[in-house]
């Protein structure tokens, strides 16, 4: 039985994750940046702010510090957005003085990191060195279905058996069926990737292009994937599994999707300002991992059209109709 889950990061999908868990039978203690996310908890068992509409379960306790959320922990979930990955990862190792070799840290963030151009799962065993074993989960996952025991499939992945197993029975349950791998960076570039297809799905819907251009831009993300994947050394099977081109396909189209929502404002005419005003506090990974993503496409002089375009749409102020146009001219 495991001893005590902690998720680090209460925005939607790691306060899903902890209902998840606490509703599989775990305690469960869930840490939130935010002072009003925990009182939302403790009060009214719901996280009024980042997963609206959702009850609790009353056995999630909820606080601001990270030190008695790790506490006597055998699981802790990594649910901070990537900008913010590393400074919390690292405050989250340095209170585990002590700790078990045992413990299990689980990634379940999309992006890479900027300049080091990590995938989160990297950052977090430079971080955590011996104190944890770090695995990933990825999928097609949107919280707000997952959250509403709607039937979803994810992908946990890393390289000790194990830990995997463990993982499953943590938060494997009849509606949320958990595949292991073997590739985590493989299932990390597939999450990152997929996000910049997502905001160009939303670009095109906003412009009024159809499916046949969306299938274009869909297509193009896939390729890219794998040739990304090929510089981390991940297996391109993993591109056409649920990690990949089913996540993918979920993002791209999903009305629960914070990636299509943004390109779809931006098609509309927003400022990135005026969207993240609108996002409450919700981050579009895309806009994180684009810049990631072009920056390693000119060290390592990669082909990656979509991801340079969406790039200069949102960094470099192309115009919107002309950087589609020259996606699916492609």
């Amino acid at each position: 039985m495991m001893k005590k889950v902690a998720v680090i990061g209460a925005g939607a999908w790691g306060t899903t994750l902890a209902k998840v868990a606490a509703e599989n039978g775990f305690p469960v203690m869930l840490w939130a940046h935010e002072a009003e996310v925990v009182e939302s908890i403790a009060k009214r068992h719901a996280n009024e702010h980042f997963l609206e509409g959702v009850s609790l379960p009353e056995s999630i306790r909820a606080t601001n510090d990270i030190a008695d959320a790790v506490d006597g922990a055998g699981l802790i979930i990594l649910a901070v957005p990537s900008p913010f990955f590393r400074d919390v990862v690292k405050k989250t190792a340095k209170a585990m003085e002590g700790a078990d070799k045992g413990c299990i840290a689980l990634s379940v963030v999309k992006g890479l990191e900027q300049g080091s151009l990590l995938t989160m799962s990297q950052v977090a065993s430079e971080e955590f060195g011996s104190k944890a074993i770090v695995a990933v989960l990825s999928g097609p996952n949107h919280a707000a279905e997952v959250s509403r025991n709607m039937p979803s499939a994810t992908v946990v992945a890393g390289k000790e058996k194990p830990a995997l197993e463990t993982i499953r029975k943590t938060l494997g349950n009849g509606y949320f069926r958990i595949f292991l791998h073997d590739d985590p960076v493989g299932v990390e570039i597939c999450g990152a990737v997929k996000n910049i297809a997502a905001i160009a799905i939303g670009v095109c819907d906003a412009l009024g292009f159809g499916d046949n251009a969306k299938g274009s831009v869909i297509t193009l993300g896939l390729t890219e994937m794998a040739r990304i994947g090929r510089v981390y050394g991940a297996k391109r099977s993993t591109c056409y599994g649920l990690a990949g081109v089913g996540d993918l396909v979920a993002t791209a189209f999903s009305k629960h999707s914070r990636n299509r929502f943004f390109g779809e404002q931006l098609g509309k005419g927003k400022t990135v300002e005026e969207i993240s005003k609108l996002m409450k506090g919700s981050i579009a990974e895309g806009t994180k991992a684009v810049k990631a993503v072009y920056e390693l496409s000119v060290t390592k002089k990669l082909d990656l059209p979509l991801a340079r375009e969406i790039y200069r749409v949102i960094y470099e102020g192309k115009e919107l109709k002309g950087a589609i146009k020259a996606i699916i001219s492609l």
